[in-house]
C-alpha cells in the first residue's frame, strides 16, 4: 500500500490557500491509487519545536548515554523522519514569508534532515537515504515570483528543492498559487490556475 505524507506548512488555518491545494492533490492522488493513505501532518496545528541544545547533543550521543530531555528531543525528530521515510509521495505546502518558506516548515526540515538516517556523508560527498519518493510543492505567494523580476527574491522553492535533493527526492514538481494579492479577479485566476495544475499533476502521477 502507498502511502502520502501531506505537510501543511500554512499559518493560516482555514484561509490557507497553499493547504487547500496540497490537500486537494493529496485526495486527488489517493484517489487514483487505490488502498493508498494520506498522513497529515499539519504544523501549524501541532508544530515542531525549534531544535535546540538537548537535540544538538542528542544527535551526537549513543540513546544509553542521552538525558531524559536529550531523549525526548530526539524522539520528536524520529517521528518525524520515521513518517518521512514511510512515505512514496510527500506534499509540502507553506505561504511565501518574507522571501522564504514559513519557520513551521523550517523547523520540520531541521528534524527530518537526519545524518545516519535521511542522509549519510561519504569520501565523495553527502548521499541522500531518503530515495525512490515523488515530492510536491505547493507555495503561495501575494506577489508573482516564478517569473519577472521577482525571481531573485525567491528562496521558497529554490531551498526546497535543495533539501529534498539533499535527502536524495530529486522527483520534485511545484504548484504555485501567486498574485493574490493583486485584487480578486487575479486571486481568482491563481486559484483556478492552481487547481488545474494540482488536477493534472494527478492525472499524470
Amino acid at each position: 500500500m502507498s502511502s502520502i505524507l501531506l505537510v501543511t506548512g500554512s499559518t493560516r488555518g482555514d484561509d490557507s490557500l497553499s493547504n487547500k491545494i496540497a490537500r486537494q492533490l493529496a485526495d486527488d492522488l489517493s484517489a487514483k491509487a487505490a488502498g493508498s493513505a494520506v498522513v497529515e501532518r499539519d504544523l501549524a496545528r501541532d508544530p515542531l519545536p525549534h531544535i535546540g541544545a538537548d537535540f544538538s547533543s542528542a544527535i551526537r550521543l549513543q540513546p544509553e548515554d542521552r538525558t531524559p530531555a536529550q531523549a525526548e528531543a530526539i524522539a520528536v525528530s524520529d517521528g518525524a523522519v520515521d513518517e518521512l521515510l514511510a512515505a512514496d509521495t510527500i506534499i509540502i505546502s507553506t505561504g511565501f514569508i518574507n522571501f522564504g518558506i514559513s519557520s513551521i516548515v523550517k523547523s520540520w526540515v531541521d528534524h527530518v534532515a537526519r545524518s545516519g538516517r535521511t542522509f549519510r556523508y561519504s569520501e565523495n560527498g553527502p548521499v541522500g537515504l531518503a530515495t525512490g519518493k515523488k515530492a510536491y510543492l505547493v507555495i503561495a505567494s501575494g506577489g508573482i515570483y516564478s517569473s519577472g523580476p521577482g525571481t531573485t527574491l525567491d528562496f521558497a522553492e529554490p531551498y526546497l528543492r535543495s533539501v529534498l535533493a539533499f535527502l536524495g527526492i530529486s522527483d520534485v514538481e511545484t504548484i504555485r498559487i501567486e498574485g493574490v494579492a493583486y485584487g480578486p479577479e487575479a486571486a481568482e485566476k491563481a486559484i483556478s490556475a492552481a487547481e488545474e495544475k494540482a488536477r493534472e499533476l494527478a492525472r499524470a502521477a
